[in-house]
């Protein structure tokens, strides 16, 4: 079943801002005998743009339809914008918009009428602004000029956008796009980019579903990594990859001197085009940098090698491989805000 959700569940106040947007403790969904979800927990920081990383069949789907009470956990909590699930989904759900597991919209309608009935149910729209919100958010995806063709003639592309301005129909304290560049070009990402951007600029929290690492590396500020149904890492995106770094990149022209300093310390090191990797096991960058200005040598530059989302990626979920023990999860702790 595709569902395009645009909260349209009561029109109480979610209450004061949480410091968290979304929270799960414990949560888990059994199908029969498959295990989509398995003891997940997950903090969405207000404010952030985070990204839920994953092979396919990893359970980010499953994971955002129970974050937005669209299915129940078999066991586990939620929270949504300071609210307890189920109870609190009427106050939570008008301030939250989303696109989940695809738009569905009537075929013989246009797309002007589809996101027309979709605006009279919002309870946070003001009846006499429904059609000027309708046509900025059809203009803000992109659909401005294909509007009045019918949903049914609209390609795959043209449908994430429509469904992506139903959940843009007003402003939105969460935000989330389960994988929304799904058959775009490259012109359309990188519209979908831009609104992220935006979204993340005027304040609102953006939770982001892909398997595309690329596209979770260039608009994310945070990001969680999914893997066989649970969470194996989580935290800022800039510091989860500076703590996989382990190594630091100096430039010198004196390479044969400073490997030279570097072994006699014992201290692994390797030449490069600009000068030296220096492996950190069991030593620090002070220390580093301390042996080869005594040993003389030029030190131009050093800074951390900074590790790609793509081999955090592959380390994660390589080494989950052969671990069955699904309840372990790095978490890198957010620093003091």
């Amino acid at each position: 079943m595709t569902t395009s959700t645009s909260a349209r569940v009561g029109s109480a106040d979610a209450g004061p801002a949480p410091v968290l947007a979304a929270r799960t403790r414990g949560l888990r969904k059994v199908y029969g005998r498959t295990v989509a979800v398995d003891r997940v927990d997950l903090d969405v920081p207000v404010g952030a743009v985070l990204g839920m990383l994953g092979p396919n069949g990893s359970g980010k789907t499953t994971t955002i339809r129970m974050l937005l009470g669209l299915v129940r956990p078999t066991e586990g909590e939620v929270e949504l914008l300071g609210q307890a699930l189920p109870d609190g989904v009427a106050a939570a759900l008008p301030h939250v918009g989303a696109l989940v597991e695809g738009p569905g919209f009537h075929p013989f309608l246009s797309g002007r009428e589809n996101l027309r009935r979709v605006a009279a149910f919002e309870p946070l729209l003001a009846t006499g602004s429904a059609r000027q919100a309708v046509e900025d958010a059809l203009e803000r995806v992109g659909l401005g000029a294909a509007a009045h063709r019918r949903y049914r003639g609209y390609s795959l592309g043209m449908k994430q956008r429509l469904g992506l301005a139903a959940a843009l129909l007003v402003p939105r304290r969460l935000i989330v796009l389960d994988e929304p560049t799904n058959g775009l070009d490259p012109a359309g990402t990188r519209e979908v980019r831009g609104v992220i951007a935006d979204l993340h600029a005027a304040g609102s929290t953006v939770v982001v579903s892909s398997h595309l690492l690329s596209e979770i590396e260039a608009t994310c500020t945070h990001v969680a990594v999914l893997h066989r149904g649970t969470v194996v890492a989580q935290g800022g995106l800039a510091e989860l990859l500076q703590a996989d770094s382990s190594s630091l990149l100096v430039t010198t022209p004196d390479v044969e001197q400073a490997l030279n300093a570097l072994r006699a310390g014992r201290i692994s090191a390797r030449p490069t085009e600009e000068g030296v990797r220096v492996e950190l096991i069991g030593t620090t960058a002070p220390a580093v940098l301390e042996a080869l200005v005594r040993a003389g040598v030029a030190v131009h530059e050093a800074r951390r090698h900074r590790t790609g989302l793509e081999d955090l990626f592959a380390r994660l979920t390589e080494a989950e491989e052969g671990d069955h023990n699904l309840s372990a999860v790095d978490t890198i702790e957010e620093g003091a805000r």
